[in-house]
Parts: structure tokens; C-alpha cells; sequence
């Protein structure tokens, strides 16, 4: 008999909060340069009291699913590797818990769900359908099937009850929020705020639909970025239909040579984070399952559940912040972040912290350098942005991120980790320059991208997607 996803707030909550009560809060160390900071946070992870909370929040958020699931997978992508090497193997077999497994539901049970919502037998709208899944996604399974016209085609369906286990999680957190952030400490309010407003959005795949869609037509004809076009026509709430792309997964990408790696993590930059400066507009959930390679080169962008369009005042905002840290003035990205409401606080912000915080997370593209991301500055730069057991910076992260940066910024450490796991090497600012600076492109892929930028120039941008407000 298949395993059913708990739904019990109850159930579910008493599994988070043993784990989370049960964890210590470490002592900080001295900050050093950006590789020094993540040798630093090495350190701390090597406590083995740290370890084993660790891996025991992992082992609950993957069961969990939903909210918890996506926490987990943020885990994943800014963790790997990061632990001493004696412990890494038992660390990874945790962290693979949160990024490849799904709950056991039966193929039967997930058939269900499709001809629920298509109201007819899953036979009258495909002509072969695999019944099993060929991805995990966090809140449901992607199957292989193929229409009647021939076309192939991915499906995405959710699995049945998720929406109650997701708003189950979504009170959970809340309720255990401070004993959640003794585990992880990082997990604030904003945080839990966001994914609330993010998770609630992404339960509707009809809704997703109609955002792939309008994201694979704005890349269409792109000489390196792929992004498969959703069919409207046959997606539902629960159910979403896109075309197939074949490839590479991540764990494939992570073999090839170093100089194929450095290609495809440039790509991913400039997806995931030149996107924002380019369009307004980007994907919110930089995650190794949402990333293929395809047989001609190309890169495939899949999932954007998790998508935000920004105002245009407010991506000139993080530009021109970038930039003052770029060239340290430091009294001018302290005024800037006064007068945006960033720095609530001012007396107790001096302009030299809030440019080392700034540089503490976006050192690596912001130096005029070629720099080798690796997993431990990765997420040694995260950590030391939000977590408070690293006890520089307290008096900024105490500020107040506006939700609008909190979306876009997440979406940047999460980029950071991905690529930290391929182990790519670039010169990242000389990329950045393109949208920080309007300079013109210095490598092979950017000179491709403006030429097909000078074909398909970015439309008027469109006002933000607007967010349901909910009581707590």
C-alpha cells in the first residue's frame, strides 16, 4: 500500500518541532576576506552537534514536503559540500533525501488526479503516457507522455492533498518559527513571509502555465537559453502540460570538463540574475532540477511556480546600490539604503558595515577578477548574510529588506550556490558590467546574447504581479 503524505497539522508539526527545539546556536567568528568568511563558516560546521541537527532537519523537511520542502531544497543548493570532508558523504545522502525523493504515491492514485481535473480518461488526451515519473518536483511528480499529434510532451501533476499538507506547512513554520530558527537560523519572518506568498501562487499550475508561456515566447530564437512552451489549452490547476526538452540533468552537468561547466554557468548567470536587469523579470527558483542541457548546447530553464516581475524603480534601486558597492562608496549606499527604508535604523549603521555587508554577499561579482565559485563561498557568503550565529553585521541584519528585494536577493544566493556546485570560473563583474554599467558584452556568449537582444528588444515592462493578502 503506498505511503500517503501526512496531513495533519498536528502530525506534522510535532515532527518539525522536536527536531528544531532541539538544536544550539553557535558562537560567531572574526571576518575575514571572502574565502576566509567561508572557511569560517566551515569551521562551525564541523561541530558535530551542528551536523546532526542538520541532518535531522533534512530528514524531516523531506518529508514534509511543500513550504518545509522548498526550505529544504534552499538547504541543498547552498549547503552541498560544505562540511568537512569526514562527514560529507553521510551529509550528501541527507541532502539527496530533500532534493530527489517524493512522497510513495501510486501511479493510480496520481492517474486520478489528471482525469479529476481533464474531467475524461487520461486515454482520450494522450496516446502514451509513462507511469513513472521522470522528475520530482516539491509538490508533485513530471511524467513522460506524448498527444495525439505526435507532440512529446512533460506533465506535471500535483500530488492529491498537497494543498492542504502545503497550508498544514505554512502554519507549521509560522507556529515554530522560533525554534525553527534555532536549527536554521536564517529562516526569518521575511523568509516565511515570502514562501507563504510564493507557495500559495504556486498550488496553481494553471497560473504557471500562463507565465511559462509568456516567458518561452520572450526567449524564443535564443541562441543559448531554452525555455519549453507551456499548452495552456490542456493545463489545470493541478495539472501542467509543457513540451519536452531532453538532456543532461545537473548531476550529468557536474561531470563535464571544466570548460563546458564555465559555459553553462555563465548561462545560468545570465538566466537566473541578468534577467531581472534586462527584462524586470525573473525566475525565483534557481534550483539544480530546473536546469538541462540539450543535445544542441543549449541550456533549458524549467518550473517557474516561482516567478516575479519587478517595478522598474525598484531593479534601478539594486542597481545603483550594486554599482556604489562595486566602486566602494560606502556613504552612498548607506544614504541610498536610508532613503529606500532598507536602514531603518541609521544611528546604528556606519557606512563602512554597510558596504562589507553588501560585499559579504555579492563580493563575487563585484570584483574585477576571475574568481572560481566554490560551494564553500557560497554559501559561506549566505550564511553570513542572514544567519545571526555569524556575529558580524547584526546591526544590518536587523534592517528591514523590503519584500520586493527579499525575492530578487534570494533568487541571487540560490544562482551563487548552483553555480558554486559546478565549480564554474568567469570573470562574473565583466559579465555583470552588461547591466550594471550598459557596457558592451566581453565573451563569446554575451556577444550572442545582444544579438539576438538587437532582434527581440525588451517590450515596455509590465506592472508586478499582484499578491493576495491573507490573515495570518
Amino acid at each position: 500500500m503506498a505511503k500517503q503524505l501526512p496531513t495533519s497539522r498536528l502530525a506534522r508539526g510535532t515532527k518539525l518541532g522536536a527536531v528544531a527545539a532541539g538544536s544550539v546556536l553557535r558562537t560567531q567568528r572574526a571576518r575575514l576576506t571572502m574565502r576566509g568568511r567561508s572557511e569560517a563558516v566551515r569551521a562551525k560546521m564541523a561541530e558535530e552537534s551542528m551536523l546532526r541537527t542538520t541532518e535531522q532537519v533534512v530528514m524531516v523537511l523531506g518529508t514534509m514536503k511543500g513550504v518545509a520542502m522548498k526550505l529544504g531544497q534552499m538547504m541543498s543548493v547552498l549547503d552541498l559540500d560544505l562540511v568537512p570532508e569526514d562527514h560529507r558523504e553521510r551529509f550528501q545522502k541527507r541532502l539527496a533525501v530533500l532534493r530527489n525523493a517524493a512522497p510513495t504515491v501510486s501511479f493510480e492514485a496520481m492517474r486520478q488526479v489528471i482525469e479529476d481535473d481533464f474531467g475524461r480518461p487520461l486515454e482520450a488526451v494522450f496516446t502514451e503516457f509513462e507511469s513513472e515519473p521522470v522528475a520530482a518536483a516539491s509538490i508533485g511528480q513530471v511524467y513522460r507522455a506524448r498527444l495525439y499529434d505526435g507532440r512529446q510532451v512533460a506533465v506535471k501533476v500535483q500530488y492529491p492533498g498537497i494543498d492542504v499538507a502545503v497550508r498544514a506547512d505554512l502554519k507549521n513554520l509560522a507556529m515554530f518559527r522560533r525554534v525553527l530558527q534555532s536549527a536554521m537560523p536564517w529562516v526569518t519572518p521575511a523568509v516565511l513571509e515570502e514562501l507563504r506568498l510564493n507557495m500559495e501562487s504556486e498550488l496553481d499550475y494553471r497560473a504557471e502555465a500562463a507565465t511559462q508561456l509568456q516567458i518561452a515566447e520572450l526567449y524564443a530564437g535564443h541562441p543559448f537559453i531554452v525555455v519549453p512552451r507551456s499548452l495552456t489549452e490542456l493545463s489545470t490547476t493541478r495539472v501542467l502540460v509543457t513540451e519536452y526538452v531532453e538532456g543532461k540533468g545537473f548531476e550529468e552537468i557536474r561531470q563535464l570538463p571544466a570548460a563546458e561547466r564555465d559555459r553553462i554557468g555563465e548561462i545560468i548567470y545570465r538566466f537566473y540574475v541578468g534577467s531581472l536587469f534586462t527584462f524586470n523579470e525573473f525566475c525565483g527558483d534557481p534550483h539544480p532540477g530546473n536546469v538541462l542541457l540539450a543535445a544542441d548546447g543549449r541550456v533549458g530553464f524549467l518550473d517557474f511556480g516561482l516567478f516575479n516581475r519587478m517595478d522598474p524603480e525598484h531593479v534601478r534601486f539594486e542597481l545603483i546600490c550594486l554599482r556604489a558597492a562595486a566602486e566602494d562608496r560606502a556613504e552612498d549606499l548607506r544614504r541610498l539604503m536610508i532613503e529606500r527604508g532598507v536602514i531603518d535604523s541609521p544611528q546604528e549603521i556606519t557606512a563602512e558595515e554597510c558596504l562589507e555587508y553588501v560585499l559579504a554577499a555579492s563580493e563575487w561579482c563585484l570584483i574585477d577578477e576571475e574568481l572560481m565559485i566554490t560551494p564553500e563561498l557560497a554559501s559561506g557568503a549566505f550564511l553570513l548574510a542572514v544567519d545571526p550565529r555569524a556575529g558580524e553585521f547584526a546591526g544590518m541584519k536587523q534592517q528591514n529588506l523590503p519584500p520586493e528585494h527579499l525575492f530578487s536577493r534570494r533568487a541571487d544566493f540560490l544562482t551563487f550556490g548552483m553555480l558554486g556546485q559546478l565549480g564554474c570560473t568567469a570573470n562574473w563583474h565583466r559579465i555583470s558590467r552588461e547591466w550594471l554599467y550598459d557596457e558592451p558584452p566581453v565573451t563569446e556568449l554575451g556577444v550572442a546574447h545582444h544579438a539576438w537582444l538587437a532582434d527581440h528588444p525588451p517590450v515596455a515592462p509590465k506592472r508586478p504581479r499582484a499578491r493576495k493578502k491573507t490573515t495570518k
